[in-house]
C-alpha cells in the first residue's frame, strides 16, 4: 500500500507517517520505482502495534524500543494490549455508572453518599508532573505551579485557557504552511510568550517541549483534536524558533 492509502486506511496523516519512518519507528518494507513508500502487510501489523501503544500512553521512544527488541513478542503484546484495555474499561464503566447515577441524583430519583460520587476517579499519580520534574526538575515545576495557583488565585484562569485553546486555533490554522514561514513563526512566537505566563522556558527547553509533544501520545491526542498534524507541525516549528535565536 502506498503512504496514501495507509493514511486513508488508518484515519493517521501521512505527515506522521512520514514521521514514523524518519525516526526509524516504521520503515516501509519497500519503494516504488518512483521512489514512493510501499507499504507490506508486516508494515501493518506493525503499524496497529504502535497505535495500541500510542492508545495507551506509550512515547514513541518507548514504543521503539519495545518493538524493535529481539525479546518482542506480537502475540504476548497483544494480550497485554488486552489486558490494560480491559483494566481502561473497567473504569470507564465505572465513571459511566457514576454520571447516570448522578443524574438521577439530581433528578430527585435516587440519593447518593459522598463516597458514590466519586468513585472511577483515579488522581493517584499526576504522570506529566512527574515527568516534567524528571526532565527540568523540581524548581521549575514548583515555579510553574506557583505561577499557575496565583492565575486561579487571581480569577484569570478561565482567561488564560480561553487564550490558549485561541491560540491553538490560530496554530492549526497555519499547521499545512511551511513551519519557518512568517506567518507560522509569528503564532509559534505567541506560543512561546504564552508558556512563560505559567512557567519558565528557555529556548532549549521550548525546543524540547517540542518534540514531547510528538513523542507523547496523550500530547499528540490532545494537541491534534485542534486539527490532524497540529502536534508535528508545532515541533517543526518550535524547533526552527529556537535554533533561529540560539545561533
Amino acid at each position: 500500500m502506498k503512504v496514501k492509502e495507509v493514511a486513508d486506511l488508518t484515519g493517521i496523516s501521512v505527515r506522521t507517517l512520514h514521521h514514523y519512518d524518519e525516526i526509524g519507528l516504521l520503515v516501509p518494507d519497500g519503494t516504488t520505482e518512483a521512489g514512493y513508500r510501499d507499504y507490506s502487510e508486516r508494515n501493518l501489523e506493525l503499524l496497529q502495534q504502535i497505535l495500541f501503544f500510542r492508545e495507551l500512553g506509550f512515547t514513541l521512544k518507548k514504543i521503539k524500543e519495545i518493538v524493535t527488541s529481539k525479546s518482542f513478542d506480537r502475540l504476548e503484546a497483544l494480550e497485554r494490549h488486552r489486558e490494560r484495555l480491559n483494566e481502561k474499561r473497567s473504569q470507564l464503566e465505572q465513571l459511566l455508572r457514576t454520571v447516570e447515577q448522578t443524574i438521577r441524583h439530581a433528578k430527585g430519583e435516587v440519593t447518593m453518599t459522598n463516597e458514590e460520587k466519586f468513585k472511577g476517579f483515579d488522581f493517584g499519580s499526576n504522570p506529566y508532573e512527574q515527568e516534567a520534574r524528571e526532565r527540568w526538575g523540581d524548581k521549575a515545576v514548583d515555579e510553574s505551579n506557583a505561577k499557575m495557583e496565583k492565575l486561579k488565585q487571581d480569577g484569570k484562569m478561565q482567561a488564560f485557557q480561553d487564550e490558549m485553546n485561541e491560540l491553538y486555533r490560530k496554530l492549526a490554522a497555519v499547521r499545512h504552511d511551511d513551519p519557518s514561514s512568517e506567518a507560522s513563526q509569528e503564532a509559534i512566537g505567541q506560543w512561546f510568550t504564552l508558556l512563560n505566563q505559567m512557567g519558565s522556558y528557555s529556548l532549549e527547553a521550548f525546543k524540547g517541549l517540542g518534540q514531547i509533544y510528538v513523542d507523547d501520545a496523550r500530547f499528540t491526542r490532545n494537541i491534534d483534536q485542534f486539527g490532524e498534524g497540529l502536534a508535528l507541525f508545532m515541533r517543526d516549528a518550535m524547533a526552527y524558533y529556537s535554533d533561529s535565536r540560539l545561533g
